[in-house]
């Protein structure tokens, strides 16, 4: 039910753009975020002038309609590659009837009433945990099944026909007297009517878009042909580029530098220091990193982090064998249930620093009008948290800071910071100058390699008892690395000690084994760390499915069977492992020289269920020819999206295995480009098959569950092709090659 609406406050048009921004038709929210009431956003998005300027109406915090009929989807969800946008643009079009060919979503911001993440409670703007459909599913389609309604009772009003017998498709309203007229020539009077009180939502049977097999994103032509926008391609009068000089070791300050030669360089207009290290400013981006070659920088590295990764990992392995120092899940009773074993089974797993790695690299735009207006365009994970933090370092009010979220090149989770990171060096730059110009901070390759936020390093010592009949009676995991939500937003979700992203996976094992534990120590290590792509299970799923087959070895069981043996029939685990098992042919022979690993992983919701064929490579090593999956993620709702957001996964984690490295001497990052930090090359990519298993449960996650099931399916298949158990990420490392 959607509660009745209060009175829509039409925009200003006749105020300039910049003035024109400051207002947007919100909405409070409560229960479900529903919108219950339009009212006047002053710490409305920049979006409000792109979106609902001249001769455009909004229906609500969510829908735009023009006079020509194109429909604007403002959405509360950051795109940063994985089909947000389409998704949301997806719900909206069904419900509303409108043509696929007018749909164009952008980002709003602003206004957490309306944009909060319903899955992080509400309270906040974000996008990650893989979410987007999660917290949308509802509103967005209550959003567009109200613009129907109002357009139909805008356009039975002008017909002076019976609202009921008025058909909605493709954004064309018809009657059957003959009368027909698009979306646009209703939109005005629409918007000016009374939202409906309820709304009826169609049943699936009516859905043409949600679910359809062959509707793809419609924003595909824009990327292909190269219009399609980035931060990285913002261009604006007068606009000054900023490259950084970072300190060599995290927690080093600046204690003093040099910029005279530097300033002697063509195009560089000013060296400024900031917070988080000093900036070059110039013309270009290339006078500016001409520029930051020819600065001298004099570092405080009294509370930096010095040691090297070798050290950091020798440390973890020490803990990992003592006692842990909390518990994240103790059922039964382990100590007896290792004592009564017949057979007990112990390894150690190690996995480095990984970098995000986008294909942009980090970047923010910032500055102040003449109004006292601050503008921010970037690629807005958290716009609230930036909008704050941005407020702050400008001086001024948070209502005077409009952001302009734009899409991003990727970002598995580096732009969901809490400190506002990029951001922040921008606002810093452009106040360090005077505010005199707009400026770009733009990274290159090896500021984002080096300039930290890393998925942690984690040590496991997983310990597995078997009784005299082969079933596991008792499992113990001791998980040693740093915690993510340490000193952020999300700090209350640590309780008792353990960090949940620490253990998401393993203290959440399916499998039904009498006596489990898992228990965690968090180490307290100067290298920023951040959530990556599919977070905890990155590295849990990887140890858990990887030690569960070398305890079906040592059962003599098979590793499907041995997996189905501890999982109710119908479970969802279940489900999805009988299915990729029947569809990579499980039972069937394999030709000469192939071998095949399973594995089964939950995360953000979704099952994803992994088979892995591989061949050794003559040279020590493996090569993945093939990987099929099997996917519960409940209704999907872009079937082609769903599949190619779980090879992208698949890509995306198969690389983190195989080379993906990040290591540090002495503090320093070893690493600065895609010549020493590896991802997957694209004659490394398997064959890929995706099977979606069909579900009437609402949505859940998809850009991320695809990635942990990857690394042990192929890990358990160069078992069988190498003789060789591999702990030890990445591959490279662990079989030398």
């Amino acid at each position: 039910m959607l509660p009745k609406m209060m009175q829509l406050i039409p925009l200003p048009m006749a105020q300039p753009q910049a003035s024109r921004r400051q207002f947007l038709l919100g909405a409070l929210a409560v229960g479900g975020g529903l919108a219950v009431g339009f009212n006047v956003v002053t710490a409305a998005p920049a979006l409000a002038s792109e979106t609902a300027g001249d001769g455009q109406h909004s229906f609500s915090p969510y829908v735009v309609i023009d006079g020509e009929g194109k429909v604007t989807v403002l959405s509360s969800q950051f795109e940063m590659g994985q089909g947000s946008y389409n998704g949301l643009a997806t719900l909206v079009a069904e419900e509303l009837g409108a043509d696929w060919a007018t749909i164009d979503v952008v980002g709003a911001a602003g206004n957490v009433k309306v944009y909060g993440n319903l899955a992080f409670g509400g309270a906040i703007q974000g996008t990650g945990g893989s979410t987007s459909m999660t917290t949308s599913w509802e509103r967005y389609r209550k959003a567009g099944a109200a613009a129907r309604a109002m357009l139909v009772a805008a356009g039975a009003a002008e017909w002076g026909v019976n609202a009921a017998e008025i058909t909605v498709e493709n954004g064309v309203l018809s009657h059957p007297s003959g009368k027909s007229g698009h979306f646009g020539v209703f939109a005005a009077k629409a918007a000016a009517l009374p939202a409906p009180a309820e709304v009826t939502l169609k049943q699936p049977a009516e859905w043409t878009l949600i679910g359809n097999e062959k509707l793809k994103r419609f924003d595909s032509a824009r990327k292909a042909n190269g219009t399609q926008q980035y931060t990285i391609d913002v261009k604006l009068p007068g606009l000054l580029t900023a490259v950084m000089i970072h300190p060599p070791l995290f927690g080093a300050t600046v204690k003093s530098f040099d910029a005279a030669e530097a300033k002697k360089v063509k195009g560089v207009v000013d060296v400024v220091e900031t917070p988080r290290g000093v900036a070059v400013v110039g013309d270009t981006m290339w006078a500016a990193i001409k520029g930051r070659d020819a600065v001298t920088v004099e570092w405080d590295d009294t509370a930096a982090e010095k040691r090297s990764t070798t050290d950091l990992m020798a440390t973890y392995r020490d803990l990992a064998g003592k006692p842990p120092v909390a518990t994240a899940r103790n059922d039964g009773n382990v100590e007896t249930g290792f004592q009564s074993a017949a057979k007990v089974l112990e390894a150690s797993f190690e996995f480095p620093y990984l970098a995000h790695a986008p294909m942009e690299p980090l970047n923010a735009v910032a500055r102040m009008n003449e109004d006292g207006t601050l503008e921010v365009w970037g690629g807005l994970q958290f716009p609230d948290v930036q909008q704050q933090i941005a407020s702050q370092i400008a001086g001024v009010a948070v209502d005077k800071v409009h952001l302009h979220v734009m899409k991003a090149g990727g970002s598995f989770g580096r732009r969901a910071t809490f400190d506002g990171d990029i951001v922040a060096e921008a606002v810093h730059v452009a106040k360090a100058i005077g505010f005199r110009a707009p400026v770009k901070v733009q990274w290159t390759r090896e500021d984002d390699m080096r300039a930290g936020r890393y998925r942690p390093a984690y040590v496991h010592r997983v310990k597995a008892g078997l009784d005299a009949d082969g079933k596991l009676v008792a499992w113990e995991n001791h998980v040693v690395g740093q915690s993510i939500m340490s000193k952020t937003a999300f700090e209350g979700s640590i309780q008792n000690g353990v960090d949940p992203t620490s253990v998401e996976g393993a203290s959440n094992l399916p499998y039904a084994i009498p006596n489990q534990k898992v228990g965690l120590t968090t180490t307290e290590v100067g290298v920023p760390v951040l959530w990556w792509r599919s977070v905890g299970s990155t590295h849990t799923a990887f140890a858990a499915e990887v030690f569960l087959d070398e305890v079906a070895e040592a059962a003599g069981r098979d590793p499907v069977e041995f997996r189905l043996s501890m999982l109710e029939p119908d479970s969802r685990h279940a489900v999805v492992l009988k299915l990729v098992a029947e569809k990579a042919g499980w039972d069937q022979p394999l030709p000469e020289g192939r071998f095949r690993g399973v594995s089964v992983a939950e995360s953000f919701g979704s099952v994803v269920a992994q088979v892995a064929e591989v061949t050794a490579d003559g040279s020590g090593g493996i090569k993945v020819e093939r990987i099929v999956a099997a996917v519960d993620c409940g209704l999907a709702v872009n079937p082609d999206q769903v599949r190619s957001q779980v090879e992208g996964g698949i890509g995306f984690g198969l690389g983190s295995i195989l080379g993906e490295e990040i290591t540090l001497t002495g503090g320093e990052v070893d690493q600065g480009n895609f010549d020493t930090y590896t991802p997957l090359r694209i004659d490394a990519m398997p064959t890929v098959e995706v099977h979606i298993l069909a579900s009437a449960n609402p949505p859940s996650g998809i850009g991320e569950p695809g990635v942990p099931p990857t690394g042990p399916a192929v890990a358990n298949a160069a078992y069988r092709a190498l003789g060789k158990r591999i702990r030890v990420m990445p591959f490279a490392k662990a079989l030398n090659v």
